[in-house]
């Protein structure tokens, strides 16, 4: 397994996104979760990307029940985690910032891991009326806390990012990034590339549109986030999959999953980009792994987006709901 670096670290690279061990896209057990993180430390997949929000905690306790059955895994992750998504009290979402609540849903998150520190604690959205600095001054005192060891922010403009890297290094960018969603090209790779941090590229696969079983108007159904993103309701989730065949279609002529050359594009796309796909599925996890085998040529990658060229998809990727909070840059 080939590295990237996070900060200071280096860990594999691809990770996993932790967010389907909370039924996220589907029902799943503990033993599932457990068994994919089983194959993780089998293959080589070392960094876990998790938050406190998904499942309330679930995804969180899952990880932890693992780590307390296999006490000397660890040392060999580098676990991250996320704050700053809350409620108010009449039930409606919000976001905050400040240290006080930032710290104290760390204290949860590492109790329910079992662990005294997160290699890197992410602002899962950042709260619009604060400056950007000062919520970096309060990622960088749980840093000098000893409760995380990097700090990080999830869908931030390439301009929040420089503002915030010159408070204290920022290790790391989480954003959609995937044959599907190209607007990070469009100044955040760069911008992460020029400061020396690591973009982690979640929905790697478009949400199961990028695989050889993409999610049906059925199974869509039963998904509460899915069934409200545009991309996946009628008339576009049909124009979708017939636009995706082309890719699946080359897929299967170069001999690998979907997933896999869907993997491989993103990496290709920087040594500082890392994706972290989820799944329920160890099948699916071992072609997702696959993608980092593939060594991708300019003509294999030139072949991929003249099959899916920038653009192609249907709908926009979040809803009006889905988009409070995500900050718009282009």
């Amino acid at each position: 397994m080939p590295g990237r670096k996070i900060g200071g670290a280096t860990t594999s690279a691809l990770g996993i996104g932790a967010m389907s061990f909370a039924e996220f896209y589907g029902p799943t057990t503990e033993e599932n979760s457990y068994a994919i993180l089983d194959a993780a430390m089998e293959l080589g997949v070392r960094h876990i990307d998790t938050s406190n929000v998904y499942g309330m905690g679930r995804s969180e306790r899952a990880i932890g029940a693992w780590l307390a059955a296999n006490p000397g895994a660890r040392a060999q992750l580098h676990i991250a985690t996320k704050g700053g998504i809350t409620r108010d009290a009449e039930g409606n979402r919000r976001f905050d910032n400040t240290l006080a609540h930032l710290e104290a849903e760390l204290d949860q998150s590492l109790e329910r891991m079992g662990i005294d520190c997160v290699d890197l604690y992410y602002i899962h959205r950042r709260q619009a009326d604060m400056p950007i600095e000062d919520a970096t001054g309060a990622l960088a005192a749980l840093v000098e806390k000893g409760k995380t060891k990097s700090i990080g922010f999830s869908e931030i403009a390439p301009s929040s990012l420089r503002r915030a890297h010159a408070v204290h290094p920022v290790a790391a960018v989480q954003s959609e990034y995937s044959l599907a969603t190209r607007a990070p090209e469009l100044g955040l790779v760069q911008a992460c590339a020029d400061l020396g941090v690591a973009l982690v590229a979640f929905s790697p696969v478009g949400r199961s549109l990028l695989t050889d079983r993409p999610l049906n108007a059925g199974a869509v159904a039963e998904l509460p986030f899915l069934r409200e993103n545009p991309r996946f309701q009628a008339p576009n989730l049909a124009a979708n999959l017939a636009a995706t065949d082309r890719f699946r279609a080359l897929a299967a002529e170069m001999g690998v999953p979907a997933a896999a050359l869907a993997i491989g594009w993103v990496l290709a796309q920087g040594d500082h980009v890392l994706p972290i796909p989820g799944t329920r599925s160890v099948g699916h996890f071992r072609e997702l792994v696959q993608g980092v085998t593939l060594e991708l040529s300019a003509d294999d990658i030139a072949r991929i987006e003249a099959a899916l060229p920038v653009g192609w998809a249907h709908g926009d990727r979040y809803s009006a709901g889905q988009w409070v909070g995500p900050e718009r840059f282009c």
